[in-house]
């Protein structure tokens, strides 16, 4: 096992299927001031929708079905993402749900948390470790 220290100031992705989007963006909105206190990644409608709505700074990637959420896959495996929050749509079937199933994957192995719905999202944002630095222990494989 090897550690990877999370920063006290968060890298959190911020991903949202089309059915979810309101409700992330009804989310981000009640945790802005929050939010503002750590560097935020999104995919591309996710995140121009919830910067243009809060004002919150957003680095973008693609949109999902585009790389997206692959582009963020790729951000956890090079320690760049702290937390994974992606509110997605069980009752929906989307057409890149292998990518969504590898970015989950990928956010299990690197021992990242992950929301995919509004309470556990608060109850990370919540926490007392929200603010601190944070040893993560991933395998050495």
């Amino acid at each position: 096992m090897i550690n990877i220290e999370s920063p006290a100031n968060k890298r959190i992705a911020l991903v949202a299927h089309d059915n979810m989007k309101r409700e992330m963006l009804e989310w981000a909105t009640e945790h802005k001031d929050e939010l503002n206190r750590h560097t935020l990644i999104a995919t591309g409608s996710t995140g121009k929708l919830i910067a243009d709505s809060t004002g919150l700074k957003i680095e973008r990637m693609r949109s999902g079905p585009l790389g997206g959420d692959q582009q963020i896959g790729a951000r956890i495996s090079e320690a760049g993402i702290d937390i994974l929050l992606f509110f997605w749509d069980p009752l929906e079937p989307q057409p890149h749900d292998p990518d969504i199933r590898a970015l989950l994957r990928i956010a299990v192995v690197w021992n990242i948390p992950v929301a995919c719905n509004r309470a556990s999202a608060d109850f990370i944002l919540s926490s007392p470790l929200i603010g601190a630095t944070y040893q993560r222990r991933v395998p050495k494989y």
